[in-house]
């Protein structure tokens, strides 16, 4: 399979400085947009230029300056962005670059929940899958090839903590359980998540598809990640039960950010998320690439275990 000329956008982000490195792994021409916006941001700058170290080439170009980002994109083939959802109009911005840079696919800001599947959810969360949305239909309005990467949560911000919020590290004594706990959901570990990325660039498959990651061994529900941890651990904590009501309850009077945060873990925990996934779906990854393995929810556990 050739290698191909990929430019990532947002690569000094959580799951771009990722992508950035599966796609160096992987032989890719990789290109990294370096915007000049990150002025004093010296561990922006030293990412980026660690990344040139390895291989990488950087680029710079500013989303206020409609030529560079031009310039940028007529240098590859498959542009990656990586920016966070409130950052949904930069994505429309590249979106019109397909006009005059002729590239041949574009993979938006996804990873996540799919939008297309979250039509029922609520506020605050709900503008998120909404912005999400605007893009895709800009695409697919466009007519740009694209391929949507999606259908998981991030292990590292659900599993070691036992899904508990305010904390990334699992509770000491008790822990709230959600509902009854048994809400499923698919959780991939964040370096899975780029590796699968970058193998679907290349993949005719996957060209104006959805790709869900869902390893089956990480479809789980908040009670069994409890049991996980409490059977290698060795503890038994105790449990509190929180019911939909006074979860919504417990979010009035946050800011909108944490509001944002309280939301996906709304959706893990009282709604049943893998309900799409009983649907037809059109891409699994198993099917990218069945000999590549990817880590199970228990390699989480054992990095924090004392």
């Amino acid at each position: 399979m050739g290698k191909t000329k990929v430019l990532i956008v947002g690569g000094t982000g959580y799951i771009g400085r990722r992508i950035v490195k599966e796609s160096l792994a992987e032989g890719h021409i990789t290109y990294v947009l370096q915007r000049p916006e990150i002025g004093l941001d010296i561990e922006k700058l030293q990412m980026l230029l660690s990344f040139k170290k390895q291989g990488a080439r950087l680029v710079e170009a500013s989303f206020s300056d409609h030529r560079s980002l031009v310039e940028a994109v007529k240098l590859v083939d498959v542009v990656i962005c990586t920016m966070s959802g409130v950052h949904f109009r930069s994505h429309n911005i590249l979106l019109q670059l397909k006009l005059v840079s002729g590239y041949i696919r574009f993979l938006p800001s996804e990873f996540g929940m799919d939008p297309a599947r979250m039509g029922d959810a609520i506020e605050p969360g709900r503008v998120t899958f909404d912005e999400k949305m605007v893009v895709r239909r800009a695409i697919e309005d466009s007519k740009i090839p694209f391929t949507y990467v999606c259908g998981c949560c991030f292990a590292a911000y659900f599993v070691p903590n036992l899904s508990q919020l305010a904390t990334l590290t699992p509770p000491k004594d008790k822990l709230f359980i959600y509902g009854d706990g048994n809400a499923k959901a698919v959780f991939m570990d964040e370096d899975d998540i780029a590796t699968y990325t970058v193998k679907a660039i290349n993949d005719p498959r996957t060209l104006n598809k959805t790709v869900y990651l869902r390893p089956p061994e990480n479809v789980l529900s908040q009670t069994q990640l409890v049991d996980i941890w409490e059977k290698l651990s060795g503890k038994n904590l105790e449990k509190i039960s929180i019911s939909k009501e006074d979860f919504l309850a417990s979010m009035k009077g946050t800011i909108r950010k944490r509001n944002g945060f309280y939301f996906y873990f709304l959706l893990l925990n009282y709604f049943k998320l893998l309900i799409y996934l009983t649907l037809k779906i059109r891409l699994d990854l198993g099917q990218i690439d069945p000999l590549t393995n990817y880590l199970m929810v228990n390699y989480h556990y054992l990095t924090v275990l004392p």
